[in-house]
């Protein structure tokens, strides 16, 4: 059994997705898992009981990773735990394809059946999720989510806490500003001004 405490701060659906991920890279591995939300507190996911949320109690030199889909909320637990000395912690599940020159920064998850091709970069705290393509030479910063069988096709850019939905093909070439939302299905073949949401295909500005 590890010595060492790993703490997972999410317990919902993508929790579980992740806790998952976790255990089988690191069958052995002795994880905490912790919730802000009272309605998980006490319960139990995958075997072990939710802890309550504390940035603050013993968190120095520990290794976490935060499994919560939404981008603000995970960015927002992130630097919490980063400032009080966490150690962010990247998890990729085994049947991922990551290619070996890729650059993947701290905290980022990347799923079941993903495939992140050369020279791609990812930053800290983001979700590449299940089935999830990210081309050559795509650039993702820090906080974004690409959902379920999203496509990111040769050099697109995506800024800060970008939200990709499931299923959605982003063109090569294409710029996607931060905190932007493209919407499920969406084919986007236009750069994406910061803080919209795009839909439809082809992508159109619908706020």
């Amino acid at each position: 059994m590890s010595i060492e405490r790993y703490l997972l701060v999410g317990a919902g659906g993508h929790g579980r997705v992740v806790l998952d991920a976790l255990q089988s890279c690191e069958p052995q591995i002795n994880v905490c898992v912790a919730d802000e939300s009272d309605s998980r507190i006490g319960k139990r996911l995958q075997g072990l009981t939710v802890e309550r949320f504390d940035p603050t109690v013993n968190r120095t030199a520990q290794r976490f990773h935060v499994s919560i889909g939404r981008n603000d909320v995970r960015a927002r637990m992130f630097e919490e735990l980063k400032a009080c000395g966490g150690l962010p912690s990247t998890i990729i599940h085994p049947s991922a394809t990551i290619a070996r020159d890729v650059a993947i920064a701290d905290g980022t998850f990347v799923a079941a059946r993903a495939i992140i091709a050369p020279a791609a970069t990812v930053g800290e705290g983001v979700i590449v999720n299940h089935g999830a393509i990210v081309d050559h030479e795509c650039e993702i910063r820090s906080h974004c989510h690409v959902a379920p069988a999203a496509t990111l096709a040769g050099n697109v850019r995506l800024g800060l806490r970008v939200f990709i939905g499931a299923g959605a093909n982003i063109l090569p070439g294409i710029t996607i500003g931060d905190d932007a939302t493209i919407g499920a299905g969406a084919v986007v073949t236009v750069d994406v001004p910061p803080g919209t949401t795009y839909a439809g295909v082809p992508a159109r500005k619908i706020r």
